[in-house]
């Protein structure tokens, strides 16, 4: 098979590295019993903010990778992602609301957002993933989906766990980066 996208195989290794990279930072920052404004908040949370950027951009992708197949599974797709970038979206403006707290005090999430927001970027994720392991011929392992699932369960369980959570999406993540061609596939089927 030929390889993948080139965005794919950025976004796959890049969103990993940069929740990582805010993980570790958040740790330092928090070695004084407090997190908030300082030199590896503000880098923290920019690698936060990257990650999401890049973690919007792979929504969309793997929604082109979703092979349409009936009218059912192509709006379930199209569903996925709307519910994918509005909740990385959301992400991304709750950042801002952190890095500058001016905008945070002049336009802060509304408050069911920010429960929202997180949900419908999972499911969309999630239900994208499961989508490709559903596919025939399948295009994506099952237990990728499920370390996706529990990478976000180690982070509701303890903020502190976000590096180790990195490393579980990047796992999740990898079999995306294969050399192969998922978007012919997705176009023949």
């Amino acid at each position: 098979m030929t390889e993948t996208t080139r965005s794919t195989r950025l976004f796959v290794m890049l969103v990993p590295l940069f929740l990582l990279l805010y993980g570790v930072f958040r740790l330092i920052d928090g070695r004084d019993g407090d997190h908030g404004p300082g030199l590896a908040w503000n880098i923290g949370h920019t690698f936060f903010f990257a990650a999401f950027l890049l973690l919007g951009a792979l929504v969309v992708e793997l929604r082109s990778l979703v092979p349409a197949g009936t009218a059912r599974r192509g709006a379930a797709a199209g569903a996925a992602m709307v519910a994918g970038v509005f909740g990385a979206a959301c992400f991304l403006w709750v950042i801002l609301g952190d890095l500058f707290p001016r905008f945070d005090d002049a336009a802060p999430l509304p408050e069911p957002l920010e429960l929202a927001g997180p949900l419908a970027f999972q499911l969309g994720l999630l239900t994208l993933l499961a989508l490709l392991v559903a596919s025939r011929p399948r295009r994506l392992s099952a237990w990728s989906p499920v370390l996706v699932f529990v990478a976000f369960l180690l982070i509701a369980v303890n903020l502190d766990l976000i590096p180790v959570a990195a490393l579980v999406l990047m796992a999740g993540l990898a079999p995306l980066a294969r050399t192969r061609n998922l978007r012919a596939t997705a176009s023949a089927a």
